[in-house]
């Protein structure tokens, strides 16, 4: 597969976050403001192992698909996790490290966002 992330592969991680019912998934396409990466992807766990259990599942999966992470950081934390995949970053955060960082009010741009569905279930 190649290195490259466009928006297709983008939408296969934020669908496999979604099965795993992470909260608020956004996709923010950064790639002209940053050399860093070209998509930050963020999406919150309800607690400690629920966002352990989003990097797990994130990393089997995405390497099924052929996207390997090049890197991973915080997850004995499990507070905010980054997962690097190369062109994506990948953060899975705690709520309230989430709500502290807003990492959206620093990245996001009109035209740059995907917001994946919310995973509130009605009954």
């Amino acid at each position: 597969m190649s290195e490259r992330f466009g928006e297709t592969e983008i939408r296969k991680l934020c669908e496999i976050l979604y099965d795993k019912k992470a909260d608020d998934i956004v996709a923010i396409h950064v790639g002209d403001r940053t050399i860093v990466a070209d998509w930050f992807l963020i999406a919150s766990g309800r607690n400690v192992p629920h966002v352990k259990a989003l990097c797990d599942e994130i990393e089997d999966r995405a390497a099924e698909a052929g996207m390997l992470v090049k890197r991973k950081e915080g997850y004995e934390q499990g507070r905010w996790i980054v997962l690097d995949f190369g062109f994506v970053l990948v953060h899975l955060f705690h709520p309230e490290e989430r709500a502290y960082y807003n990492m959206e009010r620093l990245w996001e741009e009109d035209g740059s966002v995907i917001r994946y569905p919310e995973t509130t279930k009605e009954a």
